[in-house]
């Protein structure tokens, strides 16, 4: 998923309101350090998810039949595969429903 710096920021100050509106949560660092490192795991995921994407792509153009994207093969062979690389790094996907 591609997102703009300014909604990456935008959530990790929503990240940061909501972990100071929780009662059992305590703050060692102050707000903004917080939020920091909220907005730098955003982008190392991003950056993961981007990374993922292009594996996936690669693959994909890698058959030995050319398969359009956009197309049903296209698609269903863009889940299976990014599923199989969630899977690889340890994370389980769960497709959301189109």
């Amino acid at each position: 998923m591609r997102l703009s710096r300014e909604k990456t920021l935008r959530l990790s100050h929503i990240i940061t309101d909501v972990l100071v509106s929780v009662a059992d949560v305590e703050f060692i660092e102050d707000r903004d350090t917080i939020r920091q490192k909220a907005l730098q795991i955003l982008l190392d995921l991003l950056k993961e998810e981007e990374a993922v994407d292009t594996e996936v792509r690669k693959k994909i153009s890698s058959q030995k039949k050319e398969i359009l994207e956009g197309g049903e093969e296209w698609d269903v062979l863009y889940r299976k595969y990014y599923a199989e690389e969630m899977r690889r790094m340890g994370i389980v996907h769960q497709p959301h429903s189109q």
